[in-house]
């Protein structure tokens, strides 16, 4: 009687409903910009040395989509980076127990990032042509930003296990609003779980709001460390309504809404669209691929935490791994939804009778009982 909850939902609780219409899905587009920057697909990959390699971005950005690259992760902080991941990798495989394969990787990232390295490996992305994105910490922008601009990153990425456009005490990182301001490149921000939230990051000039903490089996934000959860499709129609409040606040300054949790099929993905997002993160699909560093193993960024990792390391694929390209764009031999993730996106819009990724927002939705 003294508390109220509110009921919300996970992506694997509503369903698309087709339209009268259906279209070929030949006629279906499923590119989006940000900024100045169009993609052929509605897909980023997520920031972890698991799956973002150098040579990972490339590929990706080569195939349509983008890749945020972790500016402080492992490449940033060792020469050999390739070689620490195989290490982490062989400790996984020998398997040892969680906690030790944890604890290596926190004994890597106890390496200071080196600004010079770092400089040296977003370079070699941008040096390919593709959009170069890069993540860094709230703590760590002011830092590391000045770094990441002269090396010619076109998008910078601030993201947080949980962030908000004010923080309260000592220790506060930056003020993103004055922050965004100054700079020269479009930011994109986040993680938010609600409406209020991401309107208030929206005002800070962001370009782009990201919904969500990458949650998916191995992470353990929820529950068991912080008992904080995201049910993704509420997030995201949330952040998908304040989107909208602050078109109208701003007479037409649009925000994108990127989803980044519990989405791991075509299926979950057409339903992030559907239910608001301009595009989605993904992270343990993509690791399944054979460009990804981790080799068949995923673990979130938050992972790595001096004092309080927040996800294990899980495997993700056994035997033969298909190509980025497979993954993303088929072809496919799975039933399930794990290959051609794209594709199965640009079917739903088809069978629902939509031709681009915004009017497929507007789609029909149910709840299961």
């Amino acid at each position: 009687m003294g508390r109220s909850a509110r009921r919300t939902y996970d992506l694997d609780d509503v369903d698309i409903v087709p339209s009268r219409r259906t279209r070929s899905s030949k006629q279906v587009s499923t590119s989006w910009q940000l900024d100045a920057y169009r993609f052929d697909m509605p897909v980023l990959a997520h920031p972890t040395d698991a799956l973002v390699s150098p040579e990972f971005a490339i590929e990706m950005g080569r195939l349509g989509g983008l890749a945020m690259f972790n500016g402080e992760g492992l490449w940033a902080r060792h020469r050999d980076a390739e070689d620490k991941i195989g290490q982490l990798v062989e400790l996984a495989d020998s398997e040892a127990e969680d906690e030790a394969a944890i604890s290596l990787l926190q004994k890597l990232h106890s390496a200071p990032v080196n600004p010079d390295l770092l400089g040296e490996v977003v370079a070699r992305i941008r040096a390919s042509g593709v959009t170069t994105a890069v993540r860094v910490s709230p703590q760590n922008a002011a830092a590391l930003t000045p770094v990441l601009l002269k090396a010619g990153i076109d998008l910078l990425v601030i993201q947080g296990t949980i962030i908000s456009a004010e923080h309260v005490g000592d220790d506060s990182p930056i003020n993103l609003k004055t922050f965004i301001a100054d700079l020269d490149v479009p930011v994109v921000a986040g993680a938010v779980t609600d409406h209020r939230t991401a309107l208030h990051l929206m005002r800070t000039g962001a370009a782009g709001v990201i919904v969500g903490y990458g949650s998916f089996a191995g992470t353990t934000t929820t529950g068991e460390v912080l008992g904080i959860g995201v049910r993704m499709a509420t997030a995201i129609a949330d952040a998908a309504a304040a989107r909208r409040d602050y078109l109208d606040e701003t007479g037409g300054r649009y925000v994108h809404v990127i989803a980044d949790g519990d989405i791991a099929t075509g299926g979950s993905l057409a339903k992030a669209i559907a239910c608001g997002a301009d595009a989605a993160v993904l992270g343990v699909p993509l690791a399944a691929a054979a460009e990804a560093p981790g080799k068949g193993w995923y673990w979130p960024a938050a992972a790595a935490h001096p004092s309080l990792p927040r996800g294990a390391m899980l495997p993700v694929t056994y035997g033969d791994r298909p190509s980025l390209e497979q993954v993303l764009q088929g072809p496919s031999n799975d039933p399930f939804g794990s290959l051609n993730l794209v594709g199965g996106l640009r079917r739903s819009m088809a069978k629902a009778g939509y031709s681009d990724l915004k009017e497929f927002q507007k789609v029909g939705l149910t709840v299961r009982g």
